[in-house]
This record gives structure tokens, C-alpha cells and sequence, in this order.
């Protein structure tokens, strides 16, 4: 059987976007779409209190609309949702470890509401076992694409690239899968991203220093892009170490990607969970759609 697409959905218009661009991503994939809604509502002893008719009738409602509007705009995704009487975090975590991968809306760090300025989103990425990919409110079908030979924007001209923030030195099998296999469904260019920061040496030495990290990220990138490029022939890759802070030269390189790519490293559980300085400031600050990919 296979494992749906799922999206966390709450009524508001960051998450009906990110259930238009999982819709997307599940007729590319061909793969089922379940939409998820969480409600706590009140213990079931309770379920029969006339106060509750009017929330559990808004909750229904917003699932039921959902549906149908996708049903609608994407009727060969095989499409399901439920409403769950949990904790959204807790409900999300949960629908994940049967998903292909799971879909949330997101707003910039503002402090004001959404997924990801509140503990739902920070919560289950954090704890997920499957990659969860955070969508803009803003994000079309268009921005997928680039424009076309006017500078408009368009839905059939090629899709913008996925790009992947890596670190050769750790364990990056499973980031690695996810940004080839999204590039290769797209048809899209890959960018794969390594950075490096000079230490602090004399000034005299910099110059050598500098070309021999260079070199030393250069190396260590092909060895670990190798068998990739092997087994993804087609898809056009493009290698790239560069210095300087990882999060902020990412965000240089996407601002005009369709989708980027980090790693969020799974810690035992006495350690507790985080998704780390880079993962944190690009979940919040990138424009395109950021995949979070747990790995070891």
C-alpha cells in the first residue's frame, strides 16, 4: 500500500496552500493525499453538551471544504481526511510515521499566529519521523515554474531548482535521497551546497589556508556526490562549496529555488529534540518550501 501525503490543516490560508502544493506533489509522486485535522474538543463523556455542536460543526467544516475544493481542482488524487481528538503536535507526529511525507503552512517569523510561529510546527518537525515540507501562504503553482520567455509567470515552462544544504562530514544518505528523487520528479536542476569558514589564523596565512579548504570541501563534496550521480544520470547537478555561514549563504542560493532541502539530525531522546541553528533560521526566513529531512 502506499504510504499518502499528508497535510496538517487548520482552516487557515497557509495550510489550504500547503494542501494545493501537496495535491501537486501527489499526482507528480502517485501518491494518495490525506488531509488531517486536529481537535481536542472535550473528553467523550462530555460529547453530548449542546456547547459543542457549534465548534465541532466549524471542525467538520473546515475539513469537509478542503476536500471538496481538491476533489475539485485535483480529481485524480485519491483523497481522504480525518478529524483527529488530539493535540495537533501529537496528531502530526502520529499521521507521519505512515506518510510519504508530511505537508504544513507556514508563515515567516512574525509572532503572530500560524503554524510557525507557535509550538504546533516547531513540535513536529522536530519530532517527526518522515520529512515534513513547510509551505508560504504566498506560494502558487506559478512559483514552481520559471517564467516564461516574457518574464511572466507560468505553469508549464521548467520547474526551479531544489537545493540541499550539506555537510559531507555527517551522515547524509537520506537528504541526499530525498533532494535527488524530488529533482528527478521534477525534472529539475539540483544544487547541492557545502560551506566552510576559515578559522581564526594569522592574516599572513590566510591565503593558503583559505585554498586548502577549498580544496579539502571540494573532495570531499565528489566523494560524497559520486555514487548519486551514478544512479541519477539525468538529473543536471550542480556542486557547490562556497564560503562563508551556512544558513545565510542557503538563503542566498534559493531565492529563486522551487524547493530547499536540510537535515534535521534525529538525538536520542535523553538528549530532547532541536532541528539545529541552520534548519531553524531557514524554516524561518527561506521564501520557497523547505523540506525538513530527518536523518542519523
Amino acid at each position: 500500500m502506499l504510504r499518502p501525503i499528508v497535510v496538517g490543516l487548520d482552516g487557515s490560508r497557509e495550510s489550504l496552500t500547503a494542501a494545493d502544493w501537496a495535491a501537486r506533489e501527489a499526482l507528480l509522486r502517485g501518491r494518495p493525499l490525506r488531509l488531517v485535522h486536529a481537535w481536542e474538543g472535550l473528553p467523550s463523556d462530555a460529547a453530548d453538551l449542546p456547547e459543542l455542536e457549534v465548534p465541532r460543526h466549524w471542525a467538520w467544516r473546515i475539513l469537509r471544504t478542503a476536500m471538496d475544493r481538491l476533489h475539485e481542482k485535483y480529481p485524480q488524487v485519491p483523497l481522504s481526511g480525518d478529524q483527529i481528538a488530539r493535540p495537533a503536535a501529537d496528531a502530526l507526529v502520529t499521521a507521519t510515521a505512515e506518510s510519504e511525507l508530511l505537508v504544513l503552512g507556514s508563515r515567516a517569523f512574525s509572532g503572530i499566529g500560524g503554524f510557525m510561529a507557535g509550538s504546533v510546527a516547531s513540535a513536529t518537525v522536530a519530532h517527526a519521523e518522515r520529512p515534513v515540507v513547510l509551505v508560504r501562504a504566498d506560494r502558487t503553482a506559478e512559483d514552481e515554474h520559471l517564467p516564461d520567455a516574457a518574464g511572466l509567470p507560468s505553469t508549464v515552462t521548467p520547474y526551479r531548482a531544489v537545493v540541499v544544504g550539506l555537510d559531507p562530514a555527517h551522515s547524509c544518505e537520506e537528504l541526499l535521497a530525498f533532494a535527488f528523487e524530488s529533482a528527478a520528479l521534477h525534472t529539475a536542476p539540483l544544487r547541492v551546497l557545502h560551506t566552510w569558514q576559515l578559522p581564526y589564523i594569522p592574516v599572513s596565512a590566510e591565503a593558503k589556508a583559505r585554498r586548502a579548504l577549498r580544496g579539502t570541501a571540494v573532495r570531499r563534496l565528489d566523494r560524497v556526490l559520486g555514487p548519486w550521480r551514478e544512479k541519477y544520470p539525468s538529473v543536471e547537478l550542480h556542486a557547490m562549496t562556497e564560503e562563508g555561514r551556512p544558513a545565510q549563504r542557503l538563503l542566498e542560493v534559493t531565492k529563486d529555488a522551487g524547493l530547499l532541502v536540510v537535515g534535521r539530525r534525529i538525538r536520542p531522546a535523553v538528549l530532547g529534540t532541536r532541528t539545529g541553528p541552520v534548519t531553524h533560521a531557514v524554516v524561518h526566513h527561506a521564501r520557497c518550501p523547505v523540506a525538513v529531512v530527518p536523518h542519523e
